[in-house]
């Protein structure tokens, strides 16, 4: 029971990071429909200056997490700008934006590479491996706080959503952009915002990832089906259903990696994503598509 209770917790710590990082792709895709293959990317941006702002001037990742983040959005507000905005209304917007986000995270990817070459580095506050423990039951303080800060961002996220003017916008966007437009919703203000709020938060999940996690440039191929997996089985767009999909597929994980071993534990999130496509394409909160 103690080795039970032990994965769950473990499991649970995670799911929280994984919520974060996938909640920034849900909103954008939700508002915008764009499928930004370079969200992991951007992440591992966030995650760099999270680590130089505690290695040069010894700032805890936790207070680098806001700085992080306002950099990535202001980041999100040019791409947005520059690169997005243009084909915003055409047919095949969404097919267009993953060729569009694969190239830009090749972009991505080699500029931190000749910057910061390929070597892994982490952030390592005193917290990162220290432990809580509870009888024999242990939980370690850097998952634990990267979790809670996660669920603390993502709850000031529904909350902004649910209760703001500019959340009402937000919400009308994404459930149908000409209505929106035609009730007199600025449509390309909020998926400006809403970009640069979904990279900002990859900038904020970025700086938890530092010290969760070693990371490197070409990581973000290795999380890039790990965030499809809980954005698809959660329902393209849904937030909460990715939010739901991280903690289940990451204790499922968990509870692999343990009883059968460390090395298959990613495979839950392949298989997660193989059989969601398979059997329940529209996930478990997105919408069933209708048939021509």
């Amino acid at each position: 029971m103690a080795d039970f209770i032990q994965t769950l917790i473990l499991g649970l710590a995670l799911g929280g990071v994984l919520a974060l990082m996938g909640s920034g792709l849900s909103l954008v895709f939700g508002v915008m429909r764009i499928v930004n293959l370079a969200h992991p990317s951007l992440i591992i941006v966030g995650a760099y200056i999270a680590y130089w702002g505690f290695r040069l001037w010894g700032i805890d990742p936790l207070v680098m997490l806001p700085v992080a983040a306002v950099i990535l959005a202001a980041i999100g507000v040019l791409l947005y700008r520059f690169v997005f905005e243009r084909e915003a209304r055409s047919a095949k917007y969404s097919e267009m934006t993953v060729l569009l986000t694969f190239a830009l995270a090749m972009v991505v990817e080699g500029a931190l590479g000749g910057m910061f070459t390929n070597t892994q580095r982490v952030t390592s506050p005193s917290y990162a491996t220290d432990a809580i423990f509870i009888g024999d039951i242990f939980i370690p303080t850097g998952q634990l706080y990267a979790g809670l800060a996660s669920l603390a961002i993502i709850g000031g996220l529904a909350l902004f959503l649910k209760y703001s003017r500019f959340g009402y916008a937000i919400r009308a966007t994404t459930q149908n952009r000409e209505a929106a437009e035609l009730l007199g919703v600025n449509v390309n203000l909020v998926s400006m915002a809403s970009f640069a709020i979904g990279i900002g938060l990859a900038g904020a999940a970025g700086a938890l990832v530092s010290f969760v996690f070693s990371f490197f440039p070409a990581k973000h191929w290795e999380w890039i089906a790990v965030l499809m997996s809980l954005v698809v089985l959660g329902g393209m767009g849904s937030i909460l259903g990715t939010v739901l999909a991280a903690f289940m597929l990451s204790v499922v994980a968990a509870f692999v990696g343990d009883y059968i071993g460390s090395t298959w534990s990613t495979l839950t999130f392949f298989l997660a994503l193989f059989l969601i496509l398979l059997l329940r394409p529209q996930g478990l909160f997105g919408e069933k598509p209708e048939l021509a």
